[in-house]
């Protein structure tokens, strides 16, 4: 039996579209995971969020002229947690590598930002792309060494400083910003785009990334200003808009990236406008993929 069977239950399904799970090429994900959260945990109910706004959305990307209905895509359900960090991680490790062993695209929604850790240590020769307001960087929150405040610090140490960037960033301590500039990690803050424009923050972003065979792609749902995306766990001020958001990945996203997550949507916090942008950037995303070889 595999850990797909073992590990995950039926829920709602993501998208309105008739699932083709025979030969899909991407795998749909829940983890309702929020064990870390130390301010406004609700992100374990973010998965089936998505899902009901994703049956209320129209799939055709007008950026792209693409009909994601056409994507071979199938729902696994959620992973089943435990209350315990560590034992959750692996548990979504060994299912996203079933899901990339399989050949085909893991999408998972969570959950809490830790959930990164297990997805991208399902791979091996990755380099990750973090949307976030938060660099994530320590190296102990609340007595813990593994949690939605230390999990990028975790993963530098096993892949390294250099495979990784973050942008959007707006909220970070005294200790993040010495081990960010020791270990040369990069990040651009949501400020210097604003300033500097999507132009300059692509073209940095495409020569960092050109160094990596395969990219994985993590979207902290928080990276967006709270005017827009209100239902998160740790809401900042002075983020981006999910016009700018999407201008990003648009220009970035190719067949190179191999996997996505996107996270921290409280759906309790406001009326379903968080969980709408989280299930319209995934929808973007795949068109952007699908098409990427085509422009």
């Amino acid at each position: 039996m595999s850990y797909t069977q073992l590990y995950t239950y039926r829920t709602l399904e993501f998208g309105a579209f008739v699932r083709k799970t025979e030969g899909a090429n991407y795998s749909v994900l829940g983890v309702p995971f929020d064990f870390t959260s130390t301010y406004r945990p609700g992100s374990r109910f973010a998965p089936n969020a998505i899902r009901e706004a994703s049956q209320n959305l129209e799939a055709f990307c007008l950026r792209r002229s693409f009909d994601v209905e056409t994507v071979g895509l199938e729902d696994l359900g959620d992973v089943d947690v435990l209350g315990d960090v560590e034992k959750t991680t692996d548990r979504v490790k060994c299912i996203v590598k079933e899901i990339v062993d399989a050949g085909k695209f893991p999408i998972v929604m969570g959950g809490e930002h830790t959930i990164t850790y297990g997805c991208t240590t399902a791979f091996d020769d990755i380099a990750v792309l973090s949307f976030d307001a938060h660099l994530d960087l320590r190296d102990e929150y609340l007595g813990k060494k593994l949690s939605h405040a230390t999990f990028m610090r975790r993963l530098c140490e096993k892949f390294g400083p250099d495979r990784f960037f973050e942008v959007g960033t707006r909220a970070l301590c005294a200790e993040e910003m010495a081990f960010a500039a020791n270990r040369k990690v990069e990040y651009v803050t949501s400020l210097q785009i604003i300033r500097n424009g999507i132009d300059k923050t692509t073209e940095d972003l495409l020569a960092w990334s050109s160094q990596f065979r395969r990219l994985y792609v993590t979207v902290d749902m928080d990276v967006l200003d709270p005017a827009y995306a209100p239902g998160v766990g740790n809401p900042v001020p002075e983020g981006l808009s999910p016009t700018q958001l999407l201008e990003i990945l648009e220009r970035i996203i190719s067949s190179k990236v191999v996997g996505l997550d996107v996270v921290e949507v409280s759906p309790h916090y406001d009326s379903g406008l968080t969980a709408i942008q989280a299930s319209n950037l995934i929808y973007n995303i795949l068109a952007f993929r699908e098409t990427s070889n085509k422009q």
